[in-house]
């Protein structure tokens, strides 16, 4: 949104800082626009120009829609201000006063309100940082930067604040600014006002301790006090941005850095960005949560680091006891740089998530208890005693169990799940179950619904953390419904394994169901929509069969991944009898390599110097296509539907694909083994061919198709 001018008193200031210009309160927006046009054609600014207020807090969209048609008016005069022109202000024009809203405190209510500054919205926060405040500065200029904007917007007397620390709060007036120590003088309001949180602080003991900090403290401190006439506006928002970025932004180290890059580019943005995905729920929770413990790791070596150093510096000595400390040090800061490198991989936005996927691997089995015992893990809110009876009689009972079984109850499935060992079982009974975790599952077991999937639900709350992952060697889940809402990772990922998904409804926002190399999933009568990505991600090695399914409503229907590169193995995949219908692009996406020819043409030359043919791959593709069309039009297929054959040109598309892409794997790896002069192996690894069976699927309504290949 295009910045506007702020209008009331004058301020001080020479740079491009001062060029907002002012109008009388008074006056109506065309009024005020007149003015301004006629200033900015003259190439003067006028005796009461002043820095217009920086940024509007995140009051709400309703605002800044408001606000829209009086923006566009001003679209001419900002095009200067854009290059370092005045900050902005989001306020109606014709109304004068403020335009920050106020935050009423708690406690002690006889304490003033402050401006609510604190719901800033991320780009108004990145506009005052790069345009206004830092700029192009290094990390050693951040400061002196800082001390010239503060210059520039901050009212330098007049004022209140509450002074806000751990142990108390008391309410300051301002009556000087030191701006190069980034600091404000200040004085005991009158009346005097203190709320104490620890220990009783009286106004002797408050005037004491500000005549030991010298009557200074730090803005950082300081919530302003908020005034209606929009006459510190200006003051609340330069001291929000202050404190904002010394307590989220800043590190300590950072001045110590490599100084010939641009802070803000280097640092600021992506730490900013960081700290907004977290606020939103965007990064997964055990990534934050890593996050904030390497940084304050990174903080406590970082002060021994320092006081090892002063230590040193102040020592003239060459004794023994100082070169071991030298040793250390050095220590220290090989272990300071390791952070600092793992920091700056989840603070980037790209690698951050390269970072997080490799939590799972972290996620060790916990195996058989060890007593050896197997335990059933029964989840429920509330229970009526009806449905317990059901409960005992189906699942629970001897003759269902043939066995005496140990019951646990947990009222949520996070819980239960953290709570299993290898071979337990979870039982949820009908319900509308919040997660705020992620589900792993990183032994063998089953998690099945009591009921129809759509009376089994759990829906996940957050949009960074992946929602179930399996790395279990056998698991099972059946009977359930998953929602996930705007999240950053799939719904259900197996990334080892096998897992069975039977009888589930994946009511999913990104990708749907993740089958990573080496894993196996097995999933029959189920339901997968709602992904803004593919339904099913089938990559290569893996083993994928999905029986009986409903796949739709999605970007894509099912993705298979390239694996056509020489270290990958080709997926075995069995489609049968699912439908795929009503999805944004194609009901089946191959992704593959643009690559040349050169495998098929070129004839192969064994060690005795002769020619070996390699079967066209249309030949081989025309061979293996007219079995599987006869397999998919249910010629070969003893169960095989009357309907079938209207979808069996779909089926045979893509089995013909698919084969003709297995066999250029072959041939492709039967050439690599040639050139290093191994002509013997090639029954043997020429056998790893892509197991495809596809059968009667139903491809319907969808977007470009019923197959599709993607090349890159």
């Amino acid at each position: 949104m295009e910045p506007e001018p702020e209008l009331g008193s004058p301020r001080r200031g020479e740079n491009a800082m001062e060029e907002g210009l002012a109008a009388p309160p008074e006056e109506d927006l065309e009024a005020a626009m007149a003015v301004e046009e006629e200033k900015e054609g003259a190439g003067e600014i006028g005796d009461n120009g002043r820095v217009g207020e920086l940024l509007q807090p995140g009051a709400g969209s309703s605002q800044l829609h408001e606000d829209a048609d009086a923006l566009s008016l001003d679209e001419g005069s900002e095009s200067d201000d854009s290059g370092g022109g005045s900050c902005s202000d989001f306020g109606d024009r014709d109304k004068p006063g403020t335009s920050l809203q106020r935050l009423v405190p708690e406690g002690n209510v006889l304490f003033p309100d402050t401006f609510q500054t604190n719901n800033l919205l991320f780009y108004e926060r990145f506009k005052a940082y790069q345009d206004y405040m830092l700029a192009d500065c290094k990390a050693s200029e951040v400061k002196e930067f800082a001390a010239e904007y503060l210059e520039k917007v901050l009212e330098p007397s007049g004022w209140q604040a509450i002074w806000r620390t751990n142990v108390f709060e008391v309410l300051v007036e301002v009556v000087d600014v030191e701006y190069s120590s980034l600091k404000a003088v200040v004085r005991l309001s009158d009346p005097f006002l203190c709320e104490n949180k620890g220990g009783t602080f009286t106004l002797e003991c408050m005037q004491e301790l500000l005549a030991l900090k010298g009557h200074q403290l730090p803005l950082q401190e300081l919530w302003v006090v908020f005034d209606e006439s929009g006459e510190f506006d200006q003051t609340a928002l330069a001291v929000e941005h202050i404190r904002f970025f010394y307590q989220h932004i800043w590190r300590s180290w950072d001045e110590e850095d490599d100084d010939d890059f641009d802070y803000f580019v280097r640092c600021v943005e992506p730490r900013l960005r960081l700290y907004y995905d977290i606020l939103e729920d965007r990064v997964p929770s055990a990534l934050v949560a890593d996050y904030h413990s390497l940084l304050s790791q990174c903080e406590e070596l970082y002060r021994t680091f320092l006081d090892l150093r002063n230590s040193l510096s102040g020592s003239d000595s060459d004794s023994e006891a100082e070169n071991i400390s030298v040793v250390e040090g050095v220590k220290l800061y090989d272990r300071i740089e390791h952070l600092k490198q793992k920091l700056k991989l989840i603070e980037n936005p790209l690698l951050r998530y390269v970072f997080g996927y490799q939590k799972h691997a972290r996620l060790q089995p916990k195996g058989t208890r060890p007593a050896g015992a197997r335990i059933t893990h029964v989840v429920s809110s509330t229970m009526m005693s009806g449905l317990l009876a059901c409960l005992l009689r189906d699942k629970l009972s001897l003759a269902s169990c043939n066995e005496e079984i140990e019951i646990q109850f947990h009222s949520d499935p996070l819980s239960a799940m953290n709570a299993c060992y290898e071979g337990d079982r979870i039982i949820i009974c009908p319900g509308h179950y919040l997660v705020d975790g992620t589900l792993y599952i990183a032994d063998s077991i089953e998690l099945e619904g009591y009921g129809l999937p759509d009376d089994v639900v759990i829906e996940k709350r957050g949009k960074g953390d992946a929602f179930v992952e399996c790395t279990g060697a056998d698991v099972k889940i059946s009977n359930l419904k998953l929602i996930q809402h705007d999240a950053v990772e799939g719904i259900l990922s197996v990334h080892q394994g096998k897992t069975v998904l039977e009888n589930c409804v994946l009511q999913c926002e990104t990708t749907g169901v993740a089958v990573r190399t080496s894993a196996e999933l097995v999933m029959k009568n189920s339901d997968v929509y709602g992904a803004k990505g593919a339904g099913v991600e089938i990559y290569p090695g893996s083993t994928c069969t999905l029986t009986v399914n409903g796949i739709h409503h999605c970007k894509e229907g099912i993705l298979i991944k390239d694996f056509l590169e020489e270290h990958y193995e080709a997926p075995k995949i069995t489609l049968v009898n699912n439908v795929i219908h009503n999805n944004e692009g194609y009901g089946v996406v191959l992704v593959k390599p643009t690559i040349s020819s050169d495998a098929t043409e070129e004839p192969l030359v064994d060690s005795e110097g002769k020619i070996e043919d390699i079967q066209s791959s249309g030949e081989a593709v025309s061979t293996v296509g007219e079995q599987l069309h006869k397999e998919a039009s249910g010629e070969l297929d003893p169960y095989g539907r009357a309907d079938a054959s209207e979808h069996a040109k779909g089926n045979s598309e893509i089995a013909n694909e698919l084969s003709a892409v297995s066999l250029k794997k072959q041939q492709l790896c039967k050439k690599r083994l040639s050139n290093l002069g191994i002509m013997e192996a090639g029954d043997d690894l020429m056998s790893q061919e892509m197991f495809v069976s596809i059968v009667g699927n139903q491809f319907r309504r969808n977007g470009k198709g019923s197959f599709g290949t993607f090349l890159y």
